[in-house]
């Protein structure tokens, strides 16, 4: 079995035929997932670096080492407003590959780098090639799928790419015993040269010669001013971005959280990390078995609301044991929201995109940059506010999964849980 290449809109016409060979449907997943991975694994390689990072460069304040986090997001998430529509001209295969090249010169400037300056700007350059690959994962997707069964692609993508962040730590800790902070981005580039080796001989373009957008600024105004004018996109792209926030303060202060800050655990750090990891893997695989039964609104909004009220526990239980609770208890309070959380994760962004199939790329681009630079600033917010307690992530979560539900309210104008043809 091939994946056949299809045009955009309408979302239920027949096929367009196909012109050139392709991957069957499991390694159509399994490329995907893996161009969403760089990101995953640019992030959670490094987080057991940070001491000695901190070390060799003598930053002064460890809450500043969470700034390896935070730029990268900012360049990963400002560098998608370009690829989507430069994708919608040029096709997805070019600009792909050109991604990883940046991301590749990224990763070289890292390893070289002679301060933790120098290091940050690395890590920019590393998310601007990495934004390639978020927002092209996506558009293909959407070139070949609508609706629910999209919606069961992104989430079984999903469910592959939050594996990485299970093993990722334990990578990044194994390139330390080899030699230093320097052998993890080492890993990055290995990963890197994969995925484009692999990309080049067997994902086909996607985007149907018919659908291809002029580079221009008027053209690319038009596409924005359609998904922020249409309230199922803008809306579900927000509340994406509010828990992205919760994820990105929880991956910002976890190295503190678990190793050097709170709870000490050392080597077992990655172990703790890679338990909550398969939480939200768990229940990806679970969504996208489900998904087409009942519905991205039935699972997506029972998933937020869930999400918040469980937050409004793990705030409690950190209370009564004046932040720093039982480790048994953080972990599983913590594995339980980031499961809830996946409900409406990747049903979130299928319900932005959904009605934007016209301009696949273009749309992708800018609810990837939106709900990047919303999720990055919100989760620095609690990063930063990290105290040495549990608190300043439970408060996090508990804030944004409630603005979160408000925003869905706003978007359904009021009226949860009902599904339309796609949803």
């Amino acid at each position: 079995m091939t994946v056949a290449i299809r045009p955009n809109p309408p979302v239920h016409e027949a096929r367009a035929p196909q012109t050139r060979s392709g991957p069957g449907f499991t390694e159509f997943v399994a490329i995907i997932a893996l161009m969403m991975a760089v990101t995953a694994i640019s992030i959670d390689n490094l987080l057991p670096a940070f001491p000695a990072i901190e070390t060799r460069f003598s930053v002064p304040d460890p809450n500043r080492l969470q700034l390896l986090v935070y730029v990268f997001m900012a360049g990963f998430g400002v560098a998608q407003l370009a690829y989507g529509p430069i994708s919608d001209t040029f096709g997805r295969r070019k600009v792909l590959l050109t991604s990883l090249a940046i991301y590749v010169v990224g990763c070289g400037l890292a390893m070289v780098a002679p301060s933790f300056g120098w290091l940050l700007a690395a890590r920019v350059i590393q998310g601007i090639g990495a934004a390639g690959g978020r927002v092209l994962s996506v558009a293909i997707v959407r070139d070949r799928f609508a609706g629910r069964e999209m919606a069961s692609v992104m989430s079984l993508t999903m469910m592959v790419f939050l594996i990485v962040p299970m093993i990722a730590p334990a990578i990044g800790g194994l390139m330390l015993a080899l030699g230093s902070w320097v052998y993890v981005f080492v890993s990055m580039l290995a990963l890197a040269f994969w995925l484009t080796v692999w990309f080049s001989l067997r994902m086909p373009e996607t985007l149907h010669p018919e659908y291809r957008r002029p580079l221009s600024l008027g053209a690319t105004w038009d596409a924005v001013r359609t998904t922020v004018t249409t309230r199922v996109s803008i809306g579900y792209a927000t509340a994406l971005g509010l828990l992205t926030g919760c994820i990105m303060g929880y991956v910002g202060s976890a190295q503190q959280v678990f190793d050097t800050g709170l709870y000490h655990l050392g080597p077992l750090f990655p172990l703790a990390f890679g338990l909550v990891a398969g939480a939200m893997g768990a229940a990806t695989l679970i969504n996208a078995r489900i998904v087409r039964l009942l519905g991205m609104r039935a699972l997506s909004h029972a998933g937020i609301i869930a999400f918040t009220l469980v937050a409004i526990a793990q705030v409690g239980v950190g209370l009564a044991y004046h932040g720093h609770p039982p480790l048994a208890a953080f972990l599983t309070i913590l594995a339980a929201n980031q499961f809830l959380m996946s409900f409406a994760l990747p049903n979130f962004n299928a319900l932005a995109l959904e009605p934007l199939g016209a301009i696949a790329g273009t749309a992708s681009s800018f609810v990837g940059f939106y709900t990047t630079i919303l999720g990055a600033f919100s989760g620095y917010v609690i990063g930063q506010a990290f105290d040495g307690t549990v608190m300043p992530v439970g408060i996090g979560y508990a804030a944004l999964g409630g603005l979160a539900v408000l925003v869905v309210l706003w978007t359904e104008r009021g009226r949860l849980f009902r599904g339309g043809v796609a949803g």
